[in-house]
Order: C-alpha cells, then sequence, then structure tokens
C-alpha cells in the first residue's frame, strides 16, 4: 500500500492506494502549531479506525504548499512507514515538461493535478482547482504544462467581505434561488457564487481562445467544485481526488526502477 499526503493551505488530504484503488481518504485541518509527534499519533489513530495494517505501506508521497508543515508532516510519515517519503519538488520525476518562466515557481498541488489529470483523462486539458486559491493550469495537446492563472479562493473572497464591510454578514457558500435578491444573504451569495461562476466562465473562455484549445476537457477539483460544476456548463469532468490519484502516479514515476 502507498500512503499520499496532499498538504494545503487549508486543509490536508491523507490517501491510502492499494494498488491503483484508493481504498481509503481522509480530510485533515492544515494545523501548523501540531508537532512531528502529534502528526504521528493523529495518523496512527485514523489508521487503527480504518483497520489499516501499518505493516502493509510499501512507501508514501507527499505535495505541500505549506513549507512550514512539510519537515513536520515527513517525519511523521516516515515513523509510519518505516522509510523517508517523497516529496514532491525539484528533482522529482512528473513526466511533465513544465513551459513556466521558472518550472520551480509552480505550486506541487498544481504540477501533482496536471499529472493526475493527464493519466486519467488525456490532453489537451484545463484544471480548476477551487482550494485556498483558485488555480487554473493549461496543458496542451502534447503534455506540455503551459501554465495558468491563481485567483483568490471563493473562501478568501468571502472572508475579505466580511472582515471589510461590518454591517455584511457570514453566509454559507450555497447559491440563492435568484440572480436578483431582496435581502442582504441571499445578495452576499449570489455575489459570492455567481460571481465565481462568471469568473471560470469568462477565464476558460479565453484561456482556449488565447492557447488553441478549443477541444480541452476541463476538470475542476476542491471542496466548493461540485456547487461550481452545477451553475455551468464550462466545467466537464469534477474530480474529487485528483490531487491524490496524481500523487500515486508520481510515486510510481518514481520507485519503478527501484523495484
Amino acid at each position: 500500500m502507498i500512503l499520499t499526503v496532499d498538504i494545503g493551505n487549508t486543509n490536508t488530504v491523507v490517501g491510502i492506494f492499494k494498488g491503483e484503488e484508493l481504498i481509503e481518504s481522509v480530510r485533515l485541518e492544515s494545523n501548523r502549531s501540531k508537532t512531528v509527534d502529534e502528526y504521528h499519533l493523529l495518523l496512527t489513530d485514523l489508521l487503527d479506525l480504518k483497520a489499516i495494517d501499518i505493516e502493509s505501506f510499501e512507501g508514501g508521497i507527499i505535495s505541500s504548499v505549506v513549507p512550514t508543515l512539510t519537515g513536520t508532516m515527513e517525519k511523521a510519515v516516515s515513523k509510519i512507514i518505516g522509510r523517508e517519503p517523497i516529496v514532491v519538488g525539484p528533482g522529482t520525476k512528473t513526466g511533465l515538461n513544465i513551459m513556466y518562466d521558472d518550472p520551480k515557481e509552480v505550486g506541487a498541488d498544481r504540477i501533482v493535478n496536471a499529472v493526475g489529470a493527464l493519466k486519467k483523462y488525456g490532453a489537451p486539458l484545463i484544471i480548476i482547482d477551487f482550494g485556498t486559491a483558485t488555480t487554473y493550469c493549461v496543458i496542451d495537446k502534447d503534455k506540455n504544462y503551459l501554465g495558468g492563472i491563481i485567483a483568490p479562493g471563493i473562501g478568501i473572497s468571502a472572508e475579505a467581505l466580511f472582515l471589510k464591510a461590518a454591517k455584511l454578514p457570514r453566509v454559507d457558500l450555497v447559491p440563492p434561488e435568484n440572480y436578483l435578491n431582496k435581502n442582504t444573504v441571499d445578495a452576499i451569495k449570489a455575489g459570492i457564487i455567481f460571481g465565481r461562476v462568471g469568473e471560470v466562465e469568462y477565464i476558460v473562455k479565453h484561456l482556449k481562445e488565447e492557447v488553441g484549445v478549443t477541444n480541452a476537457k476541463v476538470i475542476s477539483t476542491g471542496g466548493i467544485a461540485p456547487t461550481i460544476n452545477g451553475l455551468t456548463k464550462a466545467i466537464d469532468i469534477y474530480d474529487n481526488n485528483l490531487t491524490l490519484f496524481g500523487l500515486r502516479d508520481i510515486y510510481e514515476k518514481n520507485t519503478k526502477n527501484r523495484k
């Protein structure tokens, strides 16, 4: 079995693969104050709860956009699997040709998503990850990672509105029934949700035109993705576990010659 860990700014997702099958996944808070021992105990308890035999792990892999958590989680995972996990970064084999001005600037999560999406859906692709930031990544028909767009995530945008406008209440991030609303709560929901739908449709349209990938599949992932998907035809496929599958694929690329 393989232990996969994706550390995001808000959440950390842990996946357990048996062969190519994702048999368990758990979402945790990305808590920067936890120690190695605390994460080790947390992960061990989770594995016990899921009746996962720790002795069955052959290895592990981590992607992270939170540098202060990377080393902590690496040590915690090492204590569980009995060896150092792969940490996605410079020098990791991905099979991607990254066309960024400086490839090292591309976040590990974006690379991992691209690897996972390429294997599952082929190219060309546009991948939208609705996380703490909303990221758009473009892969052309030759599997070149061309670049993309980084926008404030829907949660960040909502929080900024509440913090800066004293009289506006916090609201659940669910769409209202109407575009035109006559109460503050639904008016805020409409602005936040429908505004993001408009962003997606505009950006996807212009990315396809600019890069010449009009036939690209548009894949979405991330917690709020199902809500946005239901409001637009610009997104073709929702894949909740895209990052975990990408991690598994990268693990295979970096270990197959050692088996």
